[in-house]
């Protein structure tokens, strides 16, 4: 048994020889662990720890290489294969001084190889660099702070440089260790207490390369700059301060979430830290800042931001929801605080016009990150309690904020919202309030309304009294940001029948008068930004109707002061704009009606949707162009810039709808990628609603097929495109997204060996051959073109020769196929496989009785492109092996190469 063991142990090595030697370091290494779990023989298994140190250098994971050559040195100290695979790791691991030590060893070993004198040369200058710089970064260090902390130094460039340089030496993990071995926490906390902002910047921005990815230098730094430190720096009044704070918040807070990867071994494995405590403590600072009356508008919303960032789960594979629940019992009321302020009242908390948006999407987290009822009704219990501590016994100022309180959380879990509006009293004086002479009063209750008409829950009513109510208030105020909003409550009750042409609740005419006055406030710049966002949300209902959509994009002003909007510093606006454009592009979901229930429907004389004219093909085109002419394209690519709340997953699913339909005419496409689209659709495909994905997925793919995708996408960027793309492969994809998909990735695949990996790496392959199968001669035709630029790749070619499979078999009975697009696909792959990988060859007559037949129909073919493939075939074939160049010879081939030899037309 014992020598039956040591074969199996032999192959395996000798298989992982040969594998290593064609390049498959992976492969080699599963080969060499599996000789390892048979073998025992010490010298045997030195030499596979050996091996294995190789693989590991090759796939760049330095830490095992030494760790298996260490194994090696230990069974044989004399091992010079080992050590210099050692010396090699420890390089890469920045240990030079051990690194030398091996090299130097195998030079006393082998003094007559010249590599090992020229690494050790090379190593000795590195080495004497690093210890030059060492010193070098220990002086710097000292002598930076000294600039910096220099109340005398008057040379504001000097400290500028030495600023600078401190940053980016923290960037560097041996400079971070550095500043923080030298006192620097202590010191970069006296640039903090400065109060100046330039000087408050590069502390904070040194601190973020401190934090970054390394949890026990986070932790040590909280402990030292402690909590509240950090969070009065986020509220300080200084924007750009506020931001990097912010910045270097959410660093720490990802680095004690994440733990260590930057783990330098053996160093930190001793000090198993608890970083819950330390993110509830930040946590908890957060909170308290919301609602501290000293802290800055900008702080508040940047405190909001982080929440929103760090609390709720990033996705529902993770089950602990246990710090949501947290923030709920200890902080609800303290976001509440914010989302119930009335801007301009007496002692209100100083906001800015993203507050309430960014206070609606943290409470809309919270609420989702809630797995059970009992969790949400404590959620509703908290806010119901909210709303009546001010709604009872504070006057009318008390029964404002809990008006405000509802708007927000029916802009956010609008499931809450419903059950607060339903609380006695709240409805009726939002009603009454509505008519008050105080503008800012009046504007809290109008806007409640509006938000109240959505949720269909209370629609019925609110249409019932609201309506009238709107329209006295929209034909009699004198105050146009009422009118406006006004306005927009009629929009939104009006539009209840969405894109049905027939449901019209307005007489004829009135929405266009309403969409003409929306589009006048919007150009009018006298009338502040917060205003005319409200012009636009009335934009996003009025543009139901074609009508409007049609005059909309004939004002080239409306539409530039619409994008302008997009653009601004108020985020609130993106979705009213993202909805307008949805509907004038009609890039909305279609429900195609049943025709049986439509007659049963008309015989039952019911309501049936009915399609505007102006909603027809040929309409959408032209507004499309029309948008495209105003610049579109770079408000939309500037909107998913935002790093905001406000851009939530719905939000970009509108933005993802829009390109979709942007990217329709293959002439546009070359313009959507010249004004950023293309840049723009790569995050959109890679997060937020599956809905949003799959389309801006598929708006890559069109931009792929007829563009030259490296102009496309410069650089890295064509790597990025390779994930969305292979998303439209998945079989819940529809046909079409299936088809685009393989289109695109056969474009891709054409262009380079990296490209063919990344698609190998995103497990396309198994996938592309699937669709090799499809009933639908389209797919199947994409998926065999797809397949033959991938059968470029070595591993590709390989799996044509794996034991069991039907792959090459399929190719070659495709290549006699009648249709002749798929029969061109894949003899022109058997060509490829046999000119680049000769074993095919003679697989080929293995797989089917047919083989003959169908490569001499080729050579007889009519088209040249067929007969030039059959002929390569043919050729790599005779040369490859003497069996099957008997078989081929004594068939007719011979006769009928010898007459195409002398056919002058096809050279």
């Amino acid at each position: 048994a014992g020598a039956h063991r040591q074969v199996t142990a032999e192959q395996l090595r000798a298989r992982g020889n040969a594998l290593f030697q064609a390049g498959d370091h992976e492969a080699a290494l599963a080969a060499y662990t599996e000789a390892l779990s048979l073998s025992d023989a010490a010298s045997e298994r030195a030499v596979l720890h050996r091996n294995r140190a190789a693989c590991y250098l090759k796939l760049e994971d330095y830490t095992k290489a030494e760790a298996d050559a260490t194994k090696a040195i230990e069974a044989d100290g004399r091992d010079v294969k080992a050590l210099f695979r050692r010396s090699q790791a420890l390089q890469q691991l920045g240990r030079l001084d051990q690194a030398i030590s091996d090299l130097q060893r195998c030079a006393s070993l082998e003094p007559r190889n010249k590599a090992f004198q020229e690494a050790l040369r090379a190593l000795g200058s590195s080495m004497h660099e690093k210890m030059k710089a060492m010193s070098c970064t220990d002086s710097k260090v000292e002598q930076m702070f000294r600039i910096l902390l220099d109340l005398d130094e008057k040379d504001a460039d000097k400290k500028q440089k030495a600023a600078q340089n401190l940053i980016v030496l923290a960037r560097e993990e041996a400079g971070a260790e550095k500043i923080f071995q030298s006192d620097g926490v202590r010191l970069l906390m006296q640039l903090l207490d400065t109060a100046k902002a330039d000087l408050m910047l590069a502390a904070l921005r040194t601190l973020v390369g401190l934090c970054s990815g390394h949890r026990s230098r986070t932790t040590a730094i909280l402990a030292e700059l402690g909590a509240p430190r950090l969070a009065a720096v986020l509220g300080v009044e200084h924007e750009q301060v506020s931001l990097a704070a912010c910045n270097l918040l959410h660093v720490m807070f990802d680095s004690l979430k994440e733990g260590l990867q930057k783990d330098f071994r053996g160093k930190e494995d001793a000090v198993v830290l608890d970083s819950s405590r330390d993110l509830k403590l930040l946590i908890k600072h957060l909170l308290e800042l919301l609602v501290l009356e000293g802290a800055s508008a900008h702080g508040r919303d940047n405190a909001l931001n982080l929440l929103i960032k760090v609390v709720p789960r990033k996705s529902p594979k993770e089950t602990n929801n246990s710090l949501s629940l947290w923030v709920i019992d200890q902080g609800l009321k303290k976001i509440l605080e914010v989302g119930s302020t009335v801007c301009g009242s007496l002692d209100s908390l100083p906001v800015t016009e993203n507050s309430r948006m960014s206070t609606s999407v943290l409470l809309s987290k919270l609420y989702e990150d809630l797995k059970c009822d009992a969790e949400r009704e404590n959620f509703h219990r908290l806010c119901e309690d909210y709303v009546r501590s001010w709604f009872e016994g504070h006057e009318l100022p008390g029964k404002l904020r809990a008006i405000q309180t509802v708007s927000c959380l029916l802009q956010g879990p609008s499931d809450a919202g419903n059950r607060v509006l339903e609380l006695e009293g709240i409805m009726d004086s939002v009603l009454s309030l509505c008519a008050s002479v105080c503008e800012a009063h009046q504007l809290v209750a109008v806007e409640a309304l509006i938000h109240a008409a959505d949720k269909a829950k209370r629609a019925s009513f609110i249409t019932a009294n609201g309506v009238n109510l709107l329209k006295e208030i929209y034909k009699h105020s004198e105050r146009d940001s009422i009118r406006i909003r006004a306005l927009v409550g009629l929009c939104k009750l009006g539009s209840a029948g969405g894109t049905d042409f027939s449901m019209k609740q307005f007489a004829e005419g009135s929405t266009m008068k309403l969409a003409k006055q929306c589009r006048k406030w919007l150009c009018n710049e006298a009338i502040d930004a917060g205003t005319r966002r409200w012009a636009v949300e009335g934009l996003a209902y009025l543009t139901f109707d074609a009508d409007v959509k049609e005059e909309f994009v004939e004002d080239k002003a409306a539409m530039q002061a619409m994008f302008h909007l997009a653009k601004s510093e108020d985020r609130s606006v993106l979705y009213a704009v993202a909805s307008t454009l949805v509907n004038c592009t009609n890039s909305y979901d279609h429900e195609e009606p049943d025709p049986q229930m439509l007659e049963l429907a008309k015989y039952a004389k019911q309501h049936i949707p009915e399609q505007h004219p102006k909603d027809k093909p040929e309409f959408v085109k032209r507004r499309v162009r029309k948008l495209l002419m105003a610049g579109v394209v770079s408000a939309l690519a500037c909107m998913v810039k935002s790093e905001n709340p406000a851009l939530t997953s719905s939000c970009r699913e509108l933005i993802s709808r829009v390109f979709l339909a942007l990217v329709e005419e293959a002439e546009d496409r070359g313009g959507v990628v010249a004004q950023g689209g293309g840049k723009a659709l790569i995050p959109l495909s890679l997060e937020g609603t599956e809905v949003g994905q799959t389309k801006a997925a598929q708006a890559l793919a069109k931009i792929t097929i007829t563009s030259n995708p490296e102009m496309a996408f410069p650089g890295e960027r064509i790597y990025e495109v390779v994930r969305p793309l292979v998303s439209l492969l998945h079989l819940q994809r529809t046909g079409l997204e299936n088809f685009e998909g393989l289109m695109a990735l056969t474009n891709l695949a054409g262009i380079s060996e990296r490209l063919r990996q990344k698609i190998l790496k995103e497990r396309a392959v198994p996938m592309i051959e699937g669709y090799m199968f499809e009933e639908h001669e389209l797919i199947r035709l994409a998926a065999t073109e797809c397949m033959c630029n991938m059968a470029m790749s070595k591993e590709v070619q390989e799996m044509f020769l794996a034991e069991g499979s039907d792959r090459l078999k399929l190719m070659v009975l495709y290549s006699g196929e009648e249709d002749e697009k798929l029969r061109r696909a894949a003899s022109g792959t058997l060509a490829m496989l046999t000119t680049l990988h000769p074993p095919i060859c003679k697989r080929i007559p293995q797989v089917t009785v047919h083989w003959l037949e169908i490569l001499q129909a080729l050579l007889l073919s009519p088209s040249a492109e067929l007969q030039h493939r059959g002929a390569v075939v043919v050729m790599n074939m005779m040369a490859a092996a003497r069996e099957v160049a008997e078989q081929l010879i004594a068939s007719e081939m011979l006769e009928i190469l010898s007459v195409l030899a002398k056919d002058k037309d096809k050279p």
